[in-house]
């Protein structure tokens, strides 16, 4: 009854009839995402008929009605198939202002009709493979990108970055020809690098540094949403750059990686969207090359040299860490060097151990970039060390048993899922230096065992890779309880009880004697079995 209302004032009334109608329409249903199949042929009627109401010169407060109503529809794929034309996608990016002869973005009543327009086409993208040959076919990409470049440095009009930015991550996700294209063509890399810097308002202090401001505000909701479409538009441009990298792209990446890295020190409107910000950021980080990673830390600034510093040795005494390792006006900082976007991987890390579910999609991103950086930048390895392995002192307890970030990681090594455990493993051995003797200390064999009878280690010795020779140092309450060590379980066994200490002296006999009647009987059935044999 709506559909049929809302069509035969869209067929015949005027502007401010048709905008009413059509804003009741919207009010009513914009949360309606399923749609009763008796009314698809009413819904199909009010696209066409919405189209051709947008082909006219009406004021701008109605075309906004007219998008809004779109959009709704747009959700339904079956309403998409007649109306998915490349004459009324068209109207939709003229809408847009994506078509070339749009030289600027001045007039602010238009903005609600970009933004609208925008929505209409992530849904009818997302949802219509004819809309999709029709965005090829009309290079949506490159409009896209050009619409990009008008406001990056605009603060005013961040909606329209979102869902353009969104757009171009659906339009890459789809077509593996965009992703090139947006790569190589469009020059995405540094433009998507820019929308970001800007998000962040990054002010940079060297080549690769950026200035992070500790008491200033979190970032708005609008800037965090802005950044996350952003950050998964890069992931799609960048996903085989691991694999294909040229080493003149090595400084695009490097400027990539530290704008992440300020991703990683800041925080968002809430927890939970600063948690998918970092998210993002860490599913973006696993594609850059691990060679440019470096930049994730970086030497420390004036103002972090400043006299003001504590040893964590002299914290109280659980907290255990290298004497490397210190806080200098709350920076986590080893050998000199600015620790903190590690620091904030780590407890990301931990904080999805502790969440107990989807550890394939929300762990093993995070624990797979962590065991790269180990494996290829020494002081990054040395620093997780100190963190997840501090020296042992207390091994009355089992590996798995505690919830230090070692016992959270010792008991993933024995997860169902093969992938996680295979991980975890993987990042405990790297920190140990790929060294079976050193993993073990920390593990016990019966953890460990899985990972070295895949690595064919099961008799001991170390991995492939090469790392520096430097030792580890075993504390004094280590060394005193080595002998008494379970290999199996890694942890500290009472002695046995021997139960001849117990025994009368009638008892011990009687147990002797006990004993020399089976080797007595062992070594005649020794002899019977020669004697057939040599008969034989």
């Amino acid at each position: 009854m709506d559909e049929e209302r809302a069509l035969y004032i869209v067929r015949a009334g005027e502007a401010g009839a048709i905008e009413r109608v059509l804003r009741d329409y919207s009010d009513k249903h914009r949360a309606t995402f399923k749609f009763e199949s008796t009314d698809e042929d009413k819904r199909k009627k009010l696209c066409e008929g919405i189209f051709k109401v947008l082909l006219k010169d009406i004021p701008t407060t109605c075309q906004v009605s007219c998008l809004e109503v779109l959009r709704i529809l747009s959700r339904d794929k079956k309403v998409l198939v007649p109306v998915t034309t490349k004459e009324n996608m068209q109207i939709l990016l003229r809408l847009a202002k994506l078509n070339e002869s749009d030289d600027s973005l001045e007039k602010v009543s238009e903005f609600p009709v970009i933004v609208e327009s925008l929505k209409c086409l992530c849904n009818i993208v997302f949802n219509s493979q004819m809309a999709q040959q029709l965005s090829l076919e009309l290079n949506l990409a490159a409009k896209l990108c050009n619409l990009l470049r008008k406001c990056k440095d605009r603060k005013f009009i961040n909606d329209i970055k979102c869902f353009d930015l969104r757009l171009l991550f659906v339009l890459s996700l789809l077509h593996t020809d965009i992703r090139s294209q947006l790569r190589y063509e469009l020059q995405g890399l540094p433009l998507l690098t820019q929308i970001l810097e800007s998000a962040f308002s990054i002010k940079w202090t060297d080549e690769y540094e950026s200035a992070i401001d500790r008491n200033g505000p979190p970032l708005s909701p609008q800037e965090t949403d802005c950044a996350i479409e952003a950050l998964k538009a890069l992931f799609n441009v960048t996903v085989d750059s691991w694999k294909v990298h040229k080493e003149g792209d090595s400084h695009q990446f490097r400027v990539m990686a530290a704008v992440l890295r300020h991703c990683l020190l800041i925080v968002g409107p809430t927890e939970d969207k600063t948690e998918e910000l970092h998210s993002n950021a860490v599913n973006l980080l696993s594609n850059v090359p691990v060679s440019c990673l470096d930049v994730l830390i970086c030497p420390l600034t004036h103002e972090e040299t400043a006299p003001e510093a504590t040893m964590l040795d002299e914290l109280p005494s659980d907290k255990t860490a290298e004497k490397e390792t210190v806080l200098k006006n709350n920076t986590m900082v080893y050998n000199g060097m600015n620790m903190e976007a590690i620091h904030v991987l780590l407890s990301f890390m931990e904080k999805r151990i502790d969440k107990g579910s989807s550890y394939r999609e929300g762990l093993t991103p995070v624990l797979s970039l962590l065991t790269e950086c180990s494996r290829a930048h020494r002081n990054i390895r040395k620093f997780l060390k100190d963190q997840v392995l501090p020296p042992l002192r207390d091994v009355t307890n089992r590996p798995e048993v505690g919830s230090t970030v070692r016992n959270k990681l010792v008991r993933l090594m024995t997860h169902v899922d093969l992938g996680v455990k295979q991980i975890a493993a993987e990042f405990l051995f790297v920190l140990c230096k790929e060294r079976v003797d050193s993993l073990l200390k920390y593990t016990g064999y019966g953890n460990a065992a899985g990972l070295l009878a895949a690595r064919g280690l099961l008799a001991g010795g170390r991995g492939d890779n090469w790392y520096s020779e430097d030792e580890d140092t075993d504390t004094e309450e280590y060394k005193n309880a080595k002998p008494n060590i379970n290999l199996i379980t890694g942890h500290l066994e009472e002695p046995m009880p021997n139960p001849i200490d117990e025994m009368t002296e009638e008892q011990k006999e009687y147990e002797a004697m006990k004993l020399v009647n089976m080797l007595d009987k062992l070594s005649r059935r020794a002899d019977v079995n020669d004697l057939h044999q040599d008969g034989g």
